[in-house]
């Protein structure tokens, strides 16, 4: 007999040159880490492996998710944890404004993880939280990066009423691949949450992970729903596989194809594209507060 080699059904493919990341360096840099390291604080950069942490970190951007780390969905592409999540902590924006205090951030994006369980969909937390950061640190601008609340809109309203500087809500991937890769979730709904955004007169801001399997003309396609629902901010960047149980990486996007796509987005109405392999949802966030 002759042994044959066992190979997955996903087979982990190598990642190309281009998605090298630079080791974080700089005084900013260093400034920030010895804060988050003696006052024990918690960023998504840090928990997420984000590539991107030490440029960020340099400018004075940092991220954080409120609401705990298990979320109510099980989106295919996503590492967080689902499950039934813990009770709500009172205490949770007063922590993340002493946080945001302790490290001097300039810019602070506020995310989280998606709470189906709660009536309210956690949206008195995240209006709770602005508040305290408002109140801490008045000279730091705000950036929610929000789930889509159900389409429960009285929600969605509790936290635009506090007005921060950009308003992002990701639909994630294009109008055909929604129901494999959020399987909770609807295309339509979350082109609503960003139209309901844009009308409130916030800069609405949405991303999209390519490599999923979509074709240019899906990713075109998305383009036009979103200049068409108001959105002046889009985050194109390379999708990479968590684990073996995730959605596979089906195409590794060469940097001139996120170079075209930046073109073509700008070309077609949006304010605002950054658009690159490792671009991530905050990624220069900071530049995203153009006038308005």
């Amino acid at each position: 007999m002759i042994a044959l080699p066992v190979v997955s059904e996903n087979p982990v493919q190598r990642k190309p040159d281009w998605l090298r990341v630079k080791l974080p360096v700089g005084k900013e840099y260093a400034q920030v880490r010895s804060l988050v390291d003696t006052h024990k604080l918690h960023t998504i950069c840090e928990s997420g492996n984000c590539p991107n942490m030490g440029e960020c970190w340099g400018a004075g951007t940092a991220t954080f998710m409120i609401l705990g780390n298990i979320c109510t969905r099980s989106c295919s592409f996503c590492a967080v944890a689902t499950g039934r999540p813990l009770a709500v902590d009172l205490d949770e924006p007063n922590r993340v404004a002493n946080s945001v205090k302790l490290m001097q951030v300039k810019h602070c994006v506020i995310t989280s993880v998606d709470r189906d369980d709660l009536k309210d969909g956690g949206s008195i937390i995240w209006a709770e939280t602005l508040q305290a950061i408002r109140r801490e640190s008045p000279e730091t601008t705000l950036e929610t990066l929000i789930p889509d609340f159900r389409g429960v809109w009285d929600n969605l309203y509790r936290v635009l009423e506090e007005r921060p500087e950009v308003m992002s809500h990701n639909v994630e991937t294009v109008r055909r691949l929604t129901k494999q890769v959020r399987i909770q979730a609807k295309y339509d709904r979350s082109l609503e949450c960003l139209k309901r955004i844009s009308e409130f007169g916030l800069r609405t801001k949405t991303g999209i992970m390519l490599g999923l399997g979509e074709t240019e003309d899906d990713v075109l396609e998305a383009m036009d729903d979103l200049v068409a629902n108001g959105v002046h901010i889009l985050t194109l960047g390379q999708y990479l596989q968590p684990t073996r149980n995730h959605h596979p990486v089906i195409d590794w996007i060469h940097p001139d194809q996120f170079a075209k796509y930046k073109e073509i987005g700008l070309a077609k109405g949006l304010r605002y594209v950054e658009s690159g392999p490792l671009v991530r949802s905050s990624y220069h966030a900071e530049k995203h507060l153009f006038d308005f």
